[in-house]
């Protein structure tokens, strides 16, 4: 809406007002486009192609609620039995995993690191210090 009313009220120059959005100017175009062809209505959210999801959108947000509501972590298995209890439906592990992405949340677990990792004081030893280069000095300069 902010595109169109600085592109056709304020004659501000499409491009322009994009960048001022900070979006492209493909983007500007398709949505004025979309605005004088349809009016007001050509600005609202079309319908999506593909296959409906089987949870529908007010389970969906329930379970989003109660995950999100919780401080602790969940496992795969915890989201699974709760999407069950709420829907009925069951799906893949890797599916939830999916799932969680799409709908915001990311993983607790902190990734595994090597057991035999140098200490932060050991790479700091490990690093090069300048007086242990080598100067080569030219024999016009003695």
């Amino acid at each position: 809406m902010l595109l169109v009313i600085k592109a056709e009220y304020d004659n501000v120059i499409p491009a322009y007002a994009a960048d001022e959005l900070h979006r492209s100017r493909p983007w500007a175009l398709y949505w004025l486009d979309r605005f004088s062809a349809e009016g007001i209505d050509g600005l609202k959210n079309r319908s999506k192609s593909g296959r409906p999801p089987d949870i529908p959108e007010q389970t969906i947000y329930e379970i989003k609620n109660e995950l999100a509501s919780s401080k602790q972590g969940w496992t795969t298995k915890q989201v699974e039995d709760l999407i069950v209890k709420k829907s009925g439906i069951r799906y893949h592990y890797t599916h939830i995993y999916r799932l969680m992405h799409k709908w915001g949340f990311k993983q607790k677990v902190p990734r595994k690191t090597h057991v035999n990792t140098a200490s932060k004081e050991e790479k700091e030893r490990f690093k090069k210090e300048p007086q242990r280069y080598w100067i080569i000095s030219r024999k016009d300069s003695q």
